[in-house]
């Protein structure tokens, strides 16, 4: 089984989040969304509320595609958080220039 994971703080979650969530549907049999806890960012939403949303805008996509779709909250390192859930890939969206060469980093 391909799993692969698709962090972020989801903060809310947007038109262009489903977008990349889509996209990477169709490259895995299992996509993790990790919900980022990070209290140093200052959530507009609770994370409970932010992982809802995610549950409610992904159902019709694991309908469509059927690729599972599972949100997962995480704390620790990104590559941890890979680990604990078996995925081979991570999937990341950029905005600009300037987030490439962020996460390039």
């Amino acid at each position: 089984m391909r799993v692969g994971l698709y962090p972020g703080t989801f903060d809310p979650i947007t038109l262009g989040h489903i977008d990349i969530i889509r996209r990477a549907s169709a490259l895995v049999d299992k996509l993790v969304i990790g919900v980022a806890i990070n209290r140093d960012k200052g959530p507009l939403f609770s994370l409970e509320e932010r992982v809802a949303m995610i549950e409610a805008e992904c159902a019709h996509l694991t309908e469509q595609t059927g690729t599972q779709i599972v949100a997962h909250p995480f704390e620790n390192l990104l590559i941890d958080c890979a680990r604990d859930v078996g995925a081979q890939i991570i999937v990341r969206g950029l905005r600009a220039v300037a987030d490439f060469e962020y996460e390039f980093q």
